[in-house]
């Protein structure tokens, strides 16, 4: 096969490069890879890994990189050690059946990366055809992968020969243009490698790369939605009255929002019709359902099961949302919404941060964990993960925190700040934030309907909190109102405020406005 030998692989069985996804579907049901569901979605089960793996995440140590890559975030491998592996990996994969997926991440021509994934699985490639774009037919004549992913889950490593932590791994060779996976069969691995991949590349040609969500209005503005995971940033920006450019992964340039995908990833747990249709009438024939379970009598998925795991996900084509934008790329955004979903109900529904907050937000990265959801875990726990997304983030957070501001400041851009968690007390007093109202907040700041009402200032964090908007009864939107004892309000908000404070010690460089821009307690006040 062209060009598959200046990595290693000289023979192999079959390939099957750049099927269709009725061959891509077959291929995959002859290999009992999965099964149909009712409405003709692909369904897998991926074994023992049912969700990314960020401690067998790895970069390969190579000069050209060294002194750029965010070490304190990213693991280092070095290069003998990948050398060493890659072989072995490629050993395996002689003389096996070989699905190739040629494409583009980035949708906009100026700025995109072609791409060659190479998998073990037909179902994975299949997931990658419709996660990535795909190219024309006249594209696909001078294809030249910038980058390669390799992705064999039936290979597994010796932590101890290898220098790894367990069976799976996850390796970017900047040098090498090239990322192998083995040990896991979870897809997500491949689509958050080139999206790291992408947030090296990206911001050294001025562009940030973002991981959020973009919508765009019947009068052409633009939305990002930034939000860690079970915030809401897929549900929110699939708005039936907005049209939608990407859930998960983009870039901003001096040309205005590009989608680095071509699909969607949606967790779909607790998924319905009634609260999510576009979500849920996207999984038809063509998506990919992962670790979801199906009647085995009628087809139908229950998706209010987590016997596999919670995070259940459907993979599917952007253009399976009604009205998505294709080519996904829109103008500069009119609005950022960052998403938090606040389990000790301490944070406001809605409030609107001046550049500096959104610098020391975007820095922050917040939302909380609830008990339950890991081993170990009792109570809420605060999370940070800088910039929305650091297992991501082969950079410094301040690269992309000062492209932020540079942008905001340059194109007026209005930030809020959104709590999409719990009100009236913490988890197990209060209850989560009616979703009704929190789509009613969105839509009165992407319409502008928040920039002539009053505000107050909350004393601890800062924030401008809205005292009227519409659709939304007042008394929800001051969280202290919310709470029968404001005694207990004010402690929690002053230690989730100290929360904040050590988090953002853990950084240098930060410029003393931003600093000063945080809870209270953190500028020192």
């Amino acid at each position: 096969m062209d060009k598959l030998a200046s990595i290693g692989l000289y023979n192999t069985k079959n390939i099957f490069k750049n099927l269709s996804v009725p061959r891509l579907v077959e291929e995959a049901l002859k290999r009992g890879e999965g099964f149909l569901t009712d409405s003709g979605a692909l369904n897998v089960f991926t074994g023992k890994y049912t969700g990314r793996s960020p401690n067998d995440k790895f970069i390969v140590d190579e000069p050209s990189v060294h002194d750029k890559i965010w070490w304190g975030n990213n693991k280092p491998i070095e290069p003998e050690n990948f050398e060493n592996l890659l072989k072995r990996l490629m050993a395996y994969l002689q003389n096996r059946d070989l699905f190739i997926f040629d494409g583009f991440a980035g949708a906009d021509p100026k700025y995109r990366l072609p791409i060659r994934v190479i998998n073990e699985y037909a179902y994975q490639n299949l997931f990658c055809r419709q996660l990535f774009i795909v190219p024309s037919d006249d594209e696909l004549v001078n294809h030249e992968p910038g980058f390669t992913v390799i992705c064999a889950p039936g290979f597994k490593a010796d932590p101890e020969t290898d220098k790894v932590n367990s069976e799976a791994f996850i390796i970017l060779s900047f040098e090498k243009k090239l990322v192998i996976i083995g040990g896991s069969q979870y897809a997500g691995e491949m689509k958050k490698s080139i999206f790291s991949v992408l947030n090296y590349i990206m911001p050294q040609q001025g562009v940030l790369s973002m991981h959020c969500s973009a919508n765009v209005g019947k009068d052409g503005s633009t939305a990002l939605f930034f939000g860690l995971s079970g915030t809401g940033k897929t549900t929110l920006s699939a708005d039936p009255h907005r049209f939608l450019i990407g859930d998960d992964e983009h870039g901003w340039s001096d040309d205005g929002i590009f989608n680095f995908e071509g699909g969607c990833y949606a967790k779909c747990i607790n998924l319905s019709r009634e609260k999510e249709p576009q979500i849920y009438d996207a999984i038809k024939f063509g998506a990919v359902l992962e670790n979801v379970i199906v009647d085995e009598d009628t087809r139908i998925p229950d998706y209010d099961s987590d016997e596999v795991t919670e995070n259940t996900r459907a993979a599917y084509p952007v253009e399976f949302i009604p009205g998505a934008v294709i080519p996904g790329v829109g103008g500069h955004p009119k609005t950022v919404v960052f998403l938090t979903a606040d389990a000790f109900g301490v944070l406001p529904p809605i409030a609107k941060l001046t550049r500096e907050q959104a610098m020391y937000y975007f820095i922050s990265g917040y939302t909380s964990k609830l008990a339950g959801t890991e081993r170990g875990i009792t109570e809420p726990q605060a999370t940070f993960s800088s910039c929305f997304g650091a297992p991501f983030l082969p950079l410094s957070p301040m690269v992309y925190a000062k492209l932020l501001g540079e942008k905001i400041e340059k194109h007026d851009v209005n930030v809020f700040l959104v709590n999409t968690g719990w009100t009236g007390g913490p988890y197990g007093v209060g209850k989560r934030m009616d979703l009704g109202y929190t789509r009613a907040m969105i839509k009165a700041a992407l319409d502008g309907e928040l920039d002539s009402v009053e505000y107050e200032e909350d004393p601890i964090f800062g924030l401008m909190i809205p005292k009227s908007c519409p659709e939304v009864p007042s008394q929800v939107l001051n969280p202290r109102n919310t709470w029968s004892d404001k005694d207990a309000y004010d402690k929690a908000a002053a230690s989730l405020a100290e929360s904040f404070a050590k988090n953002i010690a853990k950084f240098s460089g930060i410029a003393p406005e931003v600093i000063a821009a945080g809870p209270k307690s953190a500028a020192g006040k």
